[in-house]
């Protein structure tokens, strides 16, 4: 099934005391980049969750974004570090000594001294969180998927659409080429009637000029290539696999042969043709560029 790059995907969960908000989004990108965006606490978390993105989806620019919050109705333990309180005091009261002042040390002024309390989180707590962080990554990972998805069948449609389209333009170039010979024997032999006056024509170089010309203007290799790469197209976006560069490639050899038809027959009627298949060549590039 065709992916198209652009999604998201959010999840909400909670446990261990935490509330966890996680959001999910790609966009276009020509190869594979994960951005992880989580608190400090979590960060040994980024490659784990920058694994389980990448062994899903192929292409395209992903960034996680995880908000970790503690749950207001969880009770928090704290933790005292004793030792600073106590050097804290002792410092005060040395410093009280030495220049004979009162020692007016209160309770709020060591509340106020850094890392004196700190919140200590249980490793069964801390489990939790992080088996939920992931949750809801896989979460937001599904949904961001069937995004994408949903998104792919509207290109398909699209594309396939196109392809119909270019398969018509290319039958009727097939139907002109042959009159690209005959057309322009009977313009040489008119300039050289004008030119010669009542002079008999060279029937014979009249031939070879326009066997010459005839061999130049064949786009009949062209047209078969260009009929070649609509059915292998064909055979791409229908399978399983990332098609994205593939199609890409392909639609790259596709302008090709379009130019080289364009720069050899020498006719107003096929190269119109050729600026329409360039064209929905263009817009099915555009769209293809949204792939995965």
């Amino acid at each position: 099934m065709l992916r198209s790059m652009t999604g998201f995907g959010q999840a909400l969960h909670q446990a261990g005391g935490f509330r966890i908000q996680l959001e999910l989004k790609s966009v276009n990108h020509r190869f594979k980049e994960t951005l992880v965006r989580v608190p400090r606490q979590w960060s040994h978390m980024e490659e784990r969750m920058k694994k389980r993105v990448q062994d899903q989806l192929s292409r395209g620019r992903i960034e996680i974004s995880v908000v970790v919050e503690r749950d207001a109705s969880s009770v928090q333990k704290t933790q005292i570090n004793w030792p600073l309180a106590d050097a804290y005091i002792a410092a005060s009261r040395q410093l009280a000594d030495k220049y004979s002042m009162e020692d007016t040390l209160k309770l709020r002024d060591l509340l106020s001294v850094p890392d004196l309390i700190s919140f200590k989180e249980e490793t069964e707590e801390i489990h939790l969180a992080e088996e939920a962080i992931m949750d809801a990554l896989q979460e937001a990972l599904d949904l961001l998927v069937q995004m994408r998805e949903v998104e792919g069948a509207h290109l398909y449609t699209d594309i396939i659409g196109r392809l119909l389209n270019l398969r018509g333009r290319v039958a009727l170039l097939q139907e002109l080429a042959p009159a690209v010979a005959d057309d322009y024997r009977h313009k040489l032999k008119q300039r050289m009637a004008s030119l010669l006056g009542d002079q008999p024509i060279d029937e014979q170089r009249l031939a070879m000029e326009a066997a010459l010309m005839a061999d130049k203007a064949d786009i009949e290799e062209e047209l078969t290539r260009l009929n070649g790469h609509f059915d292998h197209f064909e055979r791409i976006i229908e399978g399983t696999e990332p098609v994205g560069r593939k199609l890409d490639f392909l639609l790259q050899e596709m302008n090709r042969e379009a130019n080289t038809i364009g720069s050899k027959a020498n006719s107003a009627a096929i190269t119109a043709l050729v600026v329409e298949i360039k064209a929905e060549l263009e817009k099915i590039r555009e769209q293809v560029q949204n792939l995965e």
